[in-house]
């Protein structure tokens, strides 16, 4: 059974990175490698793949600095089952909340989402052409009415003694008699209007006319239940059409474009197989799944303590046989987390990874310690990543007509202030250029609707003359930066 897997090499895996996150080269190689490793052992005989584990990743750095970034760009690079959990989320056997094996069931669950999406886009030719089939008819005003059946009350011979009786009429609304066949001429008409109308939807030139089509409104109820782990939530599956807990069929007026993409998931899903689908999900999450668990070092007990210290440590030990390989029952089917892959990641300033019980460092073999972002760094951030701050701001203002410049000193001033503030006051890495740019913009983000200005120009004066008092009250930066 095959699955795709991330075929980039490492250092390709890393030029993707280099597109959104600035720095942090040593964080990207250990992620690239790691990557690299599931396609590398996917090559081997079976026998040999199974005695190779995944080496862990624990990542230590401070807030801001690109840890969650690098983990978001790489549940896009990697093409399996991935999912970001914080750590603070779960508590250990015994405690209201969250167990740690709540973490593999959704990563099961992203697999069969992955996967589901893959089946559909495979099928999706073949159920366009029936969609289209079925958009035909609903716009097809002049097509043959069907014939009317008698109400089913009519077949029961005692409700039929009883309307004879009182001397109703069975017929009337019922015809028995087969409608006339049309003629040739009127045979080719109508085929040739069709053919017309499907040209007509096939183009979209009828996406906004209005049909009426049958949905079913998905239900997932869910109730908690005491299990050893604790409270949990568990869903109801009705398997079946039709059972007790299935959706509930309307009628609803959309669009066509709309009716089309919501009948094109509906038949798609009459034709992938579900039993299959949950099989390969599986298979792939055991084989290549990835979840990242963030904020670990909040778990990270300093010694002996009370109040929720004493969940802390049961959290950690919890985690051990889940990172280490065990089986995990999902309702997908039972999964084995021997060969996934965990990033943890940890700011570690009221802690040290010496502090997590030394079962749970073995655990995590790879270090990698992500570095505090410098002004050079806000620099580069503010003018190289796809998604730059900047860029942000512009895209936004560009949808009330208003063109906003930033000048090489506007950047430069920028970077230096938000650097400024950082060290004077709590270090919170790049997001302290979110504060920054957002005090710089308020007054042109409040009155873009309403003022007859329609170009914006930033330079090194206009930021000094805004944000350099905030930066040098350090009581008022405290608050507002």
């Amino acid at each position: 059974m095959d699955f795709p897997l991330e075929e980039l090499t490492p250092r390709q895996i890393v030029a993707e990175l280099d597109k959104y996150i600035v720095g942090q080269a040593n964080a990207k190689r250990a992620v690239a490698v790691a990557l690299r490793n599931r396609y590398r052992r996917q090559q081997l005989p079976a026998e040999q793949r199974e005695e190779i584990l995944p080496k862990n990743i624990l990542m230590i750095g401070p807030t801001g600095v690109g840890k969650t970034e690098i983990a978001r760009r790489l549940a896009q690079l990697a093409r399996a089952p991935f999912i970001k959990v914080e750590a603070t989320k779960f508590t250990e056997v015994g405690y209201v909340g969250r167990d740690v094996e709540s973490m593999i069931r959704d990563l099961a669950g992203v697999g069969v989402r992955l996967v589901e999406k893959e089946r559909m886009e495979t099928v999706r030719p073949e159920v366009e052409r029936k969609v289209l089939r079925i958009l035909l008819d609903l716009l097809d005003e002049d097509k043959p009415k069907s014939k009317k059946k008698k109400a089913p009350m009519f077949d029961n011979p005692i409700m039929k003694q009883a309307f004879e009786i009182f001397g109703q009429n069975m017929d009337d609304g019922y015809p028995d008699e087969p409608e006339a066949k049309p003629d040739d001429d009127e045979q080719k008409k109508r085929l040739q209007r069709r053919k017309k109308l499907e040209k007509r939807i096939a183009a979209g030139e009828m996406d906004q006319e209005i049909v009426e089509i049958e949905t079913e409104e998905p239900s997932h109820p869910f109730v908690q239940v005491f299990s050893a782990q604790g409270m949990e939530e568990m869903g109801l599956d009705s398997g079946n059409q039709g059972g007790p807990f299935s959706g509930r069929r309307t009628s609803r007026s959309v669009t066509v474009a709309e009716a089309k993409e919501i009948l094109i998931e509906q038949e798609a899903h009459k034709i992938i197989d579900r039993s299959s689908v949950n099989r390969e999900a599986v298979h792939r999450t055991e084989q290549s799944g990835i979840i990242f668990i963030d904020e670990l070092d909040k778990v990270a007990s300093k010694g002996g303590g009370s109040g929720p210290e004493v969940s802390r440590e049961g959290v950690q030990r919890d985690l051990l046989p889940i990172i280490e390989g065990s089986t995990v029952a999902t309702k997908f089917g039972p999964v084995k987390t021997d060969h996934i892959l965990f990033i943890a990641a940890g700011a570690f300033h009221m802690a040290k990874p010496s502090d997590l019980i030394p079962e749970l460092q073995g655990r995590l073999p790879i270090r990698v310690e992500l570095e505090n972002l410098t002004e050079t760094d806000f620099r580069r951030i503010l003018r190289e990543p796809k998604n730059a701050l900047t860029k942000q701001y512009q895209l936004l203002l560009s949808t009330e007509g208003i063109t906003v410049e930033f000048t090489e000193g506007a950047l430069d001033e920028i970077a230096k202030l938000s650097a400024e503030v950082n060290s004077r006051t709590e270090n919170i890495g790049a997001r302290r250029l979110h504060t920054v740019m957002e005090k710089l913009l308020e007054e042109v983000l409040y009155d873009a609707p309403d003022t007859p200005a329609k170009s914006v120009r930033f330079d090194r004066e206009t930021v000094c003359n805004k944000i350099s008092g905030l930066v040098n009250d350090i009581d008022l930066s405290r608050y507002i930066l």
